[in-house]
């Protein structure tokens, strides 16, 4: 089976989403993550008929990381409640051309979305249909092309950690949408969803969630100098 389960119960499967899968069917035609799952499911539990697999949330397509989805009707509604009041932290890893000055620290900028273009703009001053977003960093690692930076977004904007890094100078490797030099040659970008951490939606208790980081000379260096550091 091509996923990796990171977490599962009655309740919830979290795996970990490698770049260039899509959570949810698009116009694309490409199979989704959701389909994956719900194969992985009755394969394992031999489950006739249809398999329910609600998406609680999604991350974009060339980014890599814990994706949940809930196994019943209950938990989808409880986990929509806990990320619509902004109860579930999610921990970012990003890999950026240049290193934040300050090396930690709050941004705060105002998005407008363009969909034509699938892409959202930053400014520090409120504009007509603009929202507010914020996130917290801090540097983790560094070597002399790229830095690796934790990233906790505190809203839940369109491409809002893209752009944000990408407005105060340090795009993310391979995004080339905003701002980074070259593309990477699987299409993906170099970030990726690291932690979920929420009440568990029937059991109340703290679940953490763990995505290790892609298999790739990179992001395993980097990795090894944020523990040693």
């Amino acid at each position: 089976m091509d996923i990796q389960v990171l977490y599962e119960d009655n309740h919830l499967i979290a795996v970990n989403k490698r770049p260039g899968d899509i959570v949810q069917g698009d116009k694309t035609g490409d199979e989704p993550l959701s389909e994956k799952v719900k194969r992985y499911i009755g394969d394992k539990y031999q489950k006739p008929g249809a398999v329910f697999l609600g998406t609680i949330h999604r991350i974009d397509r060339p980014v890599s990381g814990v994706v949940l989805f809930a196994r019943t009707s209950k938990a989808l509604e409880r986990m929509n409640e806990q990320f619509r009041e902004r109860e579930v932290q999610k921990t970012y890893w990003a890999v950026t051309q240049n290193t934040p000055n300050p090396t930690h620290g709050k941004l705060v900028h105002y998005l407008v979305k363009k969909e034509s273009l699938n892409k959202s703009f930053a400014s520090l001053e409120q504009k007509p249909g603009s929202s507010r977003c914020e996130l917290d960093y801090r540097v983790l690692a560094a070597t002399e092309r790229y830095t690796l930076v934790e990233v906790l977004p505190l809203t839940g904007r369109h491409h809002q950690i893209r752009v944000q890094l990408s407005t105060i100078g340090c795009p993310i490797k391979g995004d080339l949408k905003y701002g980074a030099k070259r593309s990477n040659p699987d299409g993906s970008i170099h970030l990726h969803a690291r932690k979920l951490e929420f009440n568990h939606p029937v059991t109340k208790e703290t679940i953490n969630i763990l995505a290790p980081v892609p298999q790739e000379r990179l992001w395993q260096d980097l990795e090894k100098m944020a523990a040693q550091s």
